[in-house]
């Protein structure tokens, strides 16, 4: 008599298979990563100067942090992302992966990578001195930062007490979507090393440089003598602690090589203050020379002060920030106040 055994062979093989499912479900799951979830809302008082209609001075921001970390085929893998007045919008992201030794490889979308995460290094109790004034052409924050830190691949060591922090971009540096290009632009690259006085047998030292490129694609160069329509960003900062007291100073220059551009060099320092545990106060200055084609440069220049008091979550800031011949324009001026409540959750 024939012994049918399709069917017992059938069961068996779906008892391989669920087990098989089973015991990898159980490896994915001991590899998943928990997530944390942060966040913070800011109240602000704004008021702007006496050419420019405040509006309604009070204003809110809230924000919402994710992060998760876990190990995967052995290396720390680490993802954030922040979003800002919206649940479904996203401010920035940040997805690395820590191979020890050899360093921690990013890619970063608005969380800040490579020279720009040492644009504005003077110190400060609160916001930077050129927070709040208004932007013109060129812009009137931190000056340098080539790649930027949308669409960018990040790259992080230290070695012998320098970190290397550097970015790459290919093309525009606009934020990306699944399967999705950025659009039109050029590619940049740029670095930051940074170090502490430790190295140098200096306590309270804090020293960095940076230096990076953008490509500016089929522009016309500014002149016949110019070998290429690359711009060159650079920056170097010194800070120095001693007691209760931080002195520093920042130089940047940023080298524009298209045709018509002003290129631009910057100047800054700071002082900050900690009265004690609780309450801080700064005050700083900054000269930007606009370097204009086929006009006489201008020098802007800008002073800022500012006061922060923190009471464990919650944080009080207030900052003073003006600027003349803003933007490298002359007569162009402008003042902002704002008072800032914070409360972290």
């Amino acid at each position: 008599m024939k012994t049918i055994t399709k069917g017992k062979n059938m069961n068996n093989l779906k008892k391989v298979g669920l087990t098989a499912l089973a015991g990898s479900l159980a490896a994915i799951s001991a590899h998943a990563a928990e997530m944390t979830v942060s966040g913070a809302t800011l109240l602000t008082y704004t008021s702007e100067d006496g050419s420019e209609v405040t509006g309604n001075p009070l204003g809110m921001k809230t924000n919402l942090g994710f992060k998760a970390s876990g190990e995967v085929n052995g290396y720390t893998v680490s993802y954030m992302q922040t979003s800002a007045d919206q649940f479904a919008g996203m401010s920035s992201a940040r997805l690395s992966v820590d191979m020890g030794d050899i360093g921690t490889i990013a890619f970063d979308q608005g969380s800040g990578s490579g020279l720009g995460t040492i644009d504005d290094k003077t110190p400060t109790a609160a916001e930077e001195i050129w927070d709040g004034i208004d932007a013109g052409t060129a812009g009137a924050g931190g000056l340098v930062g080539a790649a930027g830190s949308k669409g960018v691949v990040n790259y992080i060591n230290t070695m012998s007490g320098v970190t290397l922090n550097a970015a790459f971009r290919k093309g525009s540096g606009t934020k990306n979507s699944d399967g999705a290009s950025s659009g039109a632009g050029q590619s940049a690259w740029d670095f930051a090393l940074t170090t502490d006085g430790s190295q140098l047998g200096v306590e309270g030292l804090a020293i960095g440089a940076g230096y990076g490129v953008a490509q500016n694609g089929d522009n016309a160069l500014a002149n016949n003598s110019q070998s290429s329509s690359e711009d060159v960003h650079m920056t170097a900062f010194a800070n120095y602690s001693i007691g209760a007291v931080t002195v520093g100073a920042q130089i940047s220059d940023i080298d524009k090589n298209s045709a018509a551009a002003v290129s631009q060099e910057a100047e800054a320092w700071g002082i900050a203050y900690n009265i004690n545990e609780n309450l801080s106060v700064s005050y700083g200055e900054r000269e930007v020379e606009y370097k204009n084609a086929s006009a006489a440069h201008v020098t802007e220049k800008g002073s800022g002060i500012a006061v922060a008091y923190t009471m464990g979550s919650i944080k009080i800031a207030g900052n003073q920030n003006e600027v003349k011949d803003n933007d490298g324009t002359k007569a162009s001026d402008d003042k902002m106040t704002e008072i800032a409540v914070s409360f972290a959750f």
